[in-house]
């Protein structure tokens, strides 16, 4: 029997992405990003030299074709990504209305989001009003802070004393479908938090509103107020059976790693290991070790997108997959007969761009198992349908296999 590792680098898109231009940041169009393309240029130009130096070096990745992805999406030849490609390589372009996080994973598991989501207009204040007296009632609060679109760590900084002040809970959204409510891990309590984010979750995701995440932070008005890694994420269960159920009906067990439980409100999850990137490189070293055959791993690095795309940190976010490209050279070699392993990506976060959003880009696919050769240009949902296949269970959806027969 086979087994497959599905692996999601949050926001490293390859640029290309054709309705970009329908897409902003602010007031400028996405048309022309291209997050890995313009990391590895400032790399090569000696502006991305904090904590790390010289040109991008992802010997792992360049040698399964991520540069050779990055040309096919967008025409770029991203500097220091020159390699002859071992694995399948290719480009995966969207077609959900959306460049966040649900909307991305939700088609690579074979399910293109069959509606419009609910987006709040970037205007102060962003949230109707029945809807800010719904989360104060459950906050058990007069009111609430924030009520914007706002930079999480930036919020935290103009609102982390009142909120320690009032107990109020600091709402903000941004270009995502999504509420975020953050609160003191200590003054206003974790399980608190959660609880009002599980309360208000179904009122949001009723509005079509992908994600409800609690946002918990620590430290003080005079150290400074920092995120925790307890953030949860209440997210729309998808409306059909995608490629983890698929893969659980057929009698295979799913493992998920990092952010994937919330993403998919645990359907088709037989368990779930959490931590942040290092500890999930871990975890997944350890199930390329332990996990049975006929099954999946599926996991999400999410720190690409949270630490370094957002906060527009290009030499953060290179140091982070360098980092990254090491853990996947420690993997190809235990990867054993039959297993394949798939990398890509859900959207783009190019750190070089305008704004503090997503950017719509096509993606990365380079898979390991399946010997060399180009898979050109495919669909998101393409990556389920192709990881069904290897393991032999029936796929729905509209995306269709890649594999080599």
């Amino acid at each position: 029997m086979a087994r497959a590792f599905l692996v999601v680098m949050d926001s490293v898109g390859i640029g290309g992405a054709p309705d970009a231009g329908a897409y902003f940041n602010g007031t400028v169009p996405d048309t022309g990003a291209n997050t890995l393309g313009h990391i590895a240029q400032a790399c090569a130009e000696d502006a991305a030299e904090t904590g790390r130096t010289g040109p991008l070096h992802l010997p792992a990745l360049a040698g399964l074709g991520l540069g050779s992805a990055v040309t096919l999406a967008s025409g770029m030849d991203a500097p220091g990504l020159e390699a002859t490609p071992s694995g399948l390589w290719g480009a995966a372009t969207e077609s959900s209305q959306g460049k966040d996080t649900p909307s991305g994973h939700w088609e690579l598991a074979g399910l293109p989001v069959p509606w419009d989501w609910h987006y709040f207009p970037d205007e102060v204040p962003a949230f109707p009003d029945a809807l800010t007296a719904y989360v104060a009632k459950a906050a058990g609060t007069d009111g609430i802070l924030g009520n914007r679109h706002a930079s999480g760590t930036m919020i935290l900084s103009d609102l982390g004393a009142t909120h320690m002040k009032t107990g109020w809970p600091i709402c903000y959204t941004s270009a995502d479908s999504v509420f975020q409510i953050a609160a003191h891990e200590e003054t206003f309590g974790l399980q608190r938090l959660l609880d009002l984010c599980a309360a208000v979750a179904p009122r949001l995701h009723d509005m079509k509103v992908g994600r409800v995440i609690a946002r918990p932070f620590v430290g003080t008005p005079e150290t400074g107020f920092t995120r925790t890694t307890n953030r949860r994420d209440y997210a729309v269960t998808p409306p059909a059976p995608i490629l983890t159920n698929w893969v659980q009906d057929a009698g295979g067990t799913v493992h998920g790693i990092g952010k994937i439980g919330d993403i998919f409100s645990m359907e088709g999850i037989d368990d779930l290991r959490k931590g942040d990137d290092a500890t999930l490189m871990g975890h997944l070293l350890d199930l390329v070790d332990t996990a049975a055959e006929g099954s999946l791993t599926f996991a999400n690095f999410v720190e690409f997108d949270s630490l370094y795309g957002h906060r527009r940190d290009v030499s953060g976010y290179a140091a982070a997959l360098e980092r990254f490209d090491a853990g996947i050279a420690a993997i190809l070699p235990r990867l054993r007969p039959g297993d394949m392993l798939v990398l890509t990506a859900d959207h783009g976060n190019d750190p070089s761009w305008p704004g503090t959003d997503h950017t719509r880009e096509r993606v990365p696919v380079l898979v390991a198992g399946y010997g060399a050769g180009s898979i050109g240009q495919v669909c998101f949902a393409d990556v389920a349908a192709s990881v069904a296949a290897h393991l032999g269970v029936p796929a729905q959806g509209p995306g269709r296999s890649f594999l080599p027969v």
